[in-house]
């Protein structure tokens, strides 16, 4: 019987293979995510919601399953965790808000833990985001500041921040993250995990975002096996979505086919982002590595301009969406800064936002167009690493907004094309350096091939515990 505190390192895959053996029980593998929720999450505040006597339930009901030789579905006794900006039955949704009541439990799952929960997952509790999900890191009024396990001085990212935390630290082996900005590939950049968002539609979404079109939902994991695993069982059609793409498949199959043939345009800079050096070394020699294993690699950027401004009507229009629906006393307990983002977002007028709607569209048809000659794009994550974890931009640096920073990600939420991010390395500071693998709509094999070939060049490395910021 392997020991706990080995278990409590496994991924899914691992502890898949050890419950058909009967080698480990689901129970057991539980009872290790909680003890490492119990030894890490005071430092670096992942977890805002901890269910340990439903996990212990739902993995006693795994366990007979598995005695029996009956699991029920393909993450049958896998430790599980959700954002806390998706619905969870037998839990409120805080949404790292003042304003939400502690006591509004729901009564139904949301499609993606719906269908996590009809393949038998576990779910621990729910990890932290910043108030409605609505920046690049993660700190809020209700739960305060979630760090880096790298480095506890320094953010883990945002808006998925716990389940990227969560994730480095095997605190469960899959989690749930939302991207409408970059929200699940900023955090996982920085904490040195793997995160897809997959192609908008993929995976079902009720209730609709405030973000719109703009939101999609998937894995963070600490492989890209486990991301493929956990988006084949998520990918399900749910018609509370009525905008989601009726599209099933295994996303586990052809991960090892490589990249050999592919057409990979690599742009290290998009034409317009500063990168810092040391980040764009880890890249470039990734991107080495692509070719050496026989992907047809070319630097080219994709042509595009920044979007910021069609991307912070969208966005801010979502905020002021959600303030307009607040009673006026409780509008005092947000965060300032969302306040303000969601009181630009009140200004603009119906032209201005169809007028971002088209401009929105432009991209994604250059997009696609770009991608009838390119197989993939690579780029950077992100331009930096980590930075201070109380602060929303680097300090010293002079930017004022989270989109600054961000510039390779939120143009792949405008086109709703599938992105992820695999560690690649680290910086001159010792913090992780993620490459950004972005596909055509609809090919998310090829980002999770591309993504699982740089895996196996580079294996990810993860912290034995929360270190403290130096």
């Amino acid at each position: 019987m392997t020991s706990k505190t080995d278990l409590g390192l496994l991924n899914a895959a691992e502890l898949l293979r050890l419950y058909r053996r009967k080698q480990a029980s689901p129970v057991e593998a539980t009872k290790a995510a909680l003890d490492r929720i119990s030894r890490f999450n005071e430092a670096v505040n992942a977890f805002c919601l901890i269910d340990e006597e439903g996990a212990l339930k739902a993995a006693r009901q795994s366990e007979e399953r598995w005695m029996r030789g009956e699991p029920t579905g393909m993450l049958d006794g896998l430790p599980t965790s959700i954002k806390d900006l998706t619905v969870l039955a037998g839990t409120p949704m805080r949404r790292g808000s003042l304003t939400t009541d502690p006591n509004d439990v729901s009564d139904v799952d949301a499609p993606l833990p719906a269908r996590m929960r009809e393949q038998g997952a576990v779910f621990l509790g729910k990890t932290t985001t910043p108030e409605f999900g609505w920046k690049g890191v993660t700190d809020s009024p209700l739960t305060g500041v979630t760090r880096n396990p790298w480095d506890l001085s320094r953010t883990s990212g945002g808006s998925s921040g716990g389940a990227a935390a969560a994730a480095a630290l095997n605190m469960g082996v899959l989690h749930q993250g939302s991207d409408a900005g970059g929200s699940i590939r900023i955090p996982a950049g920085f904490s040195g995990v793997f995160g897809h968002k997959p192609t908008f539609g993929f995976v079902p979404q009720w209730p609709t975002s405030a973000m719109g079109t703009l939101a999609h939902v998937g894995p963070l994991t600490r492989t890209v096996a486990d991301a493929a695993l956990m988006l084949t069982a998520i990918g399900r059609p749910d018609d509370r979505d009525w905008l989601s793409v009726p599209y099933e498949r295994d996303w586990t199959v052809d991960l090892s086919r490589g990249v050999r043939g592919l057409r990979v345009a690599y742009s290290p800079t998009l034409g317009y982002i500063d990168v810092r050096p040391d980040v764009r070394r880890a890249v470039d020699a990734a991107v080495d590595l692509l070719a050496e294993m026989g992907a047809y690699v070319e630097e080219v950027d994709p042509g595009i301009e920044d979007c910021l401004d069609t991307f912070n009507v969208l966005w801010f229009s979502g905020a002021a969406k959600i303030v307009a629906n607040m009673a006026e006393d409780k509008r005092a307990l947000c965060d300032p800064g969302f306040l303000a983002v969601a009181k630009e977002g009140a200004s603009f007028d119906a032209v201005t936002y169809l007028r971002a709607v088209d401009d929105r569209g432009a991209l994604a048809n250059h997009m696609a167009a770009f991608h009838r000659d390119w197989d993939l794009l690579v780029t950077p994550t992100l331009p930096i690493t980590a930075f201070e974890a109380d602060a929303d931009v680097p300090v010293g640096s002079g930017l004022t907004h989270w989109m600054e920073w961000t510039r390779f990600s939120y143009p792949f939420d405008l086109t709703q094309q599938p992105a992820a991010t695999v560690p690649i390395g680290f910086g001159d500071d010792g913090l992780p350096v993620g490459l950004h693998v972005v596909a055509a709509r609809f090919r998310d094999d090829l980002v999770l091939r591309a993504s699982a070939a740089v895996e196996t060049r580079l294996p990810p490395v993860f912290p034995d515990a929360p270190k403290p910021g130096v």
